[in-house]
Formats: C-alpha cells, structure tokens, sequence
C-alpha cells in the first residue's frame, strides 16, 4: 500500500449560494473556511454556475441565500432586488429553482446538510425565512439536516453584514462539518 492510499479521504462539501448585494456570498466563504478549518474539501458555487447536485460528488451540501418575502427568492423578487440596485444578470436563476431540481429522493442518500439565510435585523425573528424553505426542500429530497436553518444577520437589505457575523458564519461552518461526519442518530438529526 502506497502512502496516498493511507491517508484518510477527506470529506467533501459543495456549498451552493444565491447572493443579490454581496452578503450572503461573503457569509458563503465564511462558512467554507469555516469547513476548511474542520478538515473538509469545499466546494463553493454561485447559484447560476452551480452545477447539479447529481454531478457532483460531495458528502455534505450546504446552501444560503437571501430572505426575499419571509421565503427563498422568485423571479419577482430578484426582479425587485435588480431595481434596487443588484446586477440584471443575478435575476437569471434562484437557490430555489436550483433546489427544486436536486432529484429523486434516492440520489440524496440521507447525506447530512444544512441551509443558512441572510436577513436584515428589522424583521431577524422570522416565522418563515429562506433557510426555513431551503431546509424544507433538502428534507423533501431525502437530505438529512445536521442543523437547524441558520440567519446571518444584514443592517439593511444592501448590507453591510451586522458586525460579527462572519466569524458566527465560520464558527457555524466547523460546527456543521463536525456534525455532518458524526454518525447519524434520532436526536441528532435536526428538525
């Protein structure tokens, strides 16, 4: 046995995000490092260059968006986030269409993931938010969630992020990795 095949495979996370003003892909590579410093290989793809999951081989997915309507953004919504100012181009395409399209139940495995969302602090305690939805999506395509749906916190909908939250963001990502590569028990698995 030679030494590449003594050593451990790493596990590998692929971390897909949508971003309209910067915030939540700045959360995204606080999260990745956050999972870098865990150990795990990390994968880190904008919502509209993402592939599908079904093409890529990973053994956590973490996803993030903004909170647009209590909920993962739709086309009207990233159309209103575009007259605010965001880039026409990021109206393309959403985390939600991306994640309705993950496929059959059976592809999903009951591999671990979790969902993060940014939101701005005037409404922070969110019946309903992005991560909610994106979690409900990874349960419903046979994902095993390793944590609850997570918010990091913006000052207004253009940001800036809220002091803090990008190392809450990295201290979440170890927190996650350690997570995902426990065994999976009935009281571990969040809700």
């Amino acid at each position: 046995m030679d030494a590449d095949d003594e050593r451990e495979v790493e596990m590998r996370a692929l971390l897909v995000y949508e971003s309209m003003f910067g915030s939540t892909a700045a959360v995204s590579e606080a999260v990745a490092a956050g999972l870098r410093d865990a150990g795990l290989e990390v994968e880190v793809q904008e919502v509209r260059s993402a592939p599908a999951a079904r093409d890529v081989a990973f053994d956590l997915l973490v996803v993030g968006g903004p909170t647009h309507a209590f909920s993962l953004s739709r086309p009207s919504t990233r159309a209103e986030a575009v007259r605010q100012g965001a880039g026409a181009e990021l109206a393309a395409t959403g985390l939600r269409e991306w994640l309705e399209a993950l496929g059959p139940r059976e592809d999903a495995a009951r591999r671990p993931a979790a969902a993060f969302d940014t939101r701005v602090t005037k409404v922070r305690n969110l019946p309903k938010a992005a991560s909610t939805r994106a979690a409900h999506l990874l349960r419903r395509h046979g994902y095993r969630l390793v944590s609850r749906p997570t918010p990091f916190l913006v000052d207004d909908t253009q940001g800036p992020l809220v002091e803090g939250e990008l190392e809450r963001a990295r201290a979440w990502g170890g927190e996650i990795a350690r997570a995902a590569a426990a065994p999976p028990t009935p009281s571990s698995v969040a809700s």
